[in-house]
């Protein structure tokens, strides 16, 4: 479902197109993001590292919207449930259609990810992420992010070997600042990503996705079809 600029506010809970897009984006055309995300940690210490690898379509293959490398280090404190992270990412963006234009942004961030669980199923995670971003020909910028995710296995209480399951999220971006520079600005609201995909955990250590998002920015909005890989080691 198509979500409305005037609907946002009421949302609880997107990565970013760094390029200035205009309306010239075809809004009917589904796009497909295909995307690797790992993990590890040791347990005795607390301490990890997590990263991802996003390559991103405005079609379904060839015309790149954006590859995204991500990694951080993170740490749990003994006792706790919290996860931290400081981390870095470098991110190509291209151009709708058939331009061959590319912009680059390099980005330093830090979060927390919080899990709860509700009743004996319902897994949530809020995750609170604050980013630096050096973008090509832009000046210095900072946004806030917050993500709200909900995993429902229908066959089991976990996520382990076998559990079919439904995956939900919603994500809200904000910039911090207005001015980007050269007379130019944006707005606070940045980005809303909400997404539905199913998910299958092939072992306990490795799920597979396949789902739709569907992202609004102060532009436009366009579908993406996910699939993901989430590998933990």
């Amino acid at each position: 479902m198509r979500l409305s600029f005037t609907a946002l506010p009421a949302l609880i809970a997107i990565l970013l197109l760094p390029l200035e897009v205009d309306a010239q984006v075809d809004q009917g055309q589904t796009g497909a993001w295909y995307m690797y995300m790992w993990n590890t940690e040791n347990r005795d210490t607390g301490f990890g590292w997590q990263g991802d690898i996003q390559h991103r379509n405005w079609d379904m293959a060839g015309d790149l919207e954006q590859l995204l490398i991500r990694g951080g280090a993170t740490w749990r404190p003994e006792g706790s449930a919290i996860k931290y992270t400081l981390g870095y990412a470098h991110i190509t963006s291209g151009a709708f259609g058939v331009s061959s234009d590319k912009n680059e942004e390099n980005r330093i961030y830090q979060e927390a990810l919080v899990p709860q669980r509700l009743g004996s199923r319902w897994l949530l995670t809020h995750r609170f992420r604050l980013e630096q971003r050096w973008v090509n020909g832009q000046d210095f910028r900072t946004r806030f992010r917050y993500f709200l995710g909900l995993n429902y296995p229908f066959n089991q209480d976990n996520l382990s070997q076998g559990a079919i399951y439904l995956s939900l999220y919603n994500e809200l971006f904000v910039n911090l600042e207005k001015d980007i520079g050269n007379g130019r600005q944006v707005d606070h609201f940045d980005r809303n990503r909400a997404y539905a995909a199913l998910g299958y955990s092939l072992k306990d250590n490795i799920r597979l996705q396949f789902g739709y998002m569907w992202q609004e920015n102060r532009n436009f909005g366009s579908g993406q079809l996910q699939f993901n890989l989430l590998h933990s080691f």
